[in-house]
């Protein structure tokens, strides 16, 4: 009587790719993770961006010569305060004015979340 090979998977080979299986499951949710984290950071920047925007546009429109100390305020938006300053930088041609506008999401925040730079004329 001849025996035929056992037609089956062993325990072993369904542990291994149990194994497989499972650490591709881990570097799915670690990299969802992930993206969940940096569209949280996108999202806050691009409202600060948006802060800062508005300051910029502010001072545009009322046509003010930047003063050379910081201006700070806040600004509610997107159901959060956001914390700005601004602030104007002597040029070499004293017919332009840089300004510097930060935007925080925390009113004592080291670092800020955007800061922009643009330039007004007298």
């Amino acid at each position: 009587m001849s025996r035929r090979p056992a037609q089956g998977v062993t325990l072993l080979e369904v542990l291994v790719a149990l194994a497989v299986f499972a650490l591709a499951g881990l570097a799915v949710v670690r990299t969802v993770t992930q993206q969940m984290a940096g569209l949280a950071d996108l999202e806050e920047k691009t409202f600060a961006t948006w802060v800062a925007d508005n300051r910029m546009v502010e001072v545009s429109l009322t046509r003010s010569w930047p003063g050379l100390s910081w201006i700070s305020g806040e600004e509610e938006m997107a159901g959060r305060t956001w914390y700005w300053r601004w602030k104007g930088v002597e040029t070499a041609d004293a017919s332009f004015r840089a300004l510097d506008v930060e935007v925080r999401s925390e009113k004592e925040a080291k670092n800020p979340r955007a800061t922009l730079r643009t330039y007004v004329s007298r």
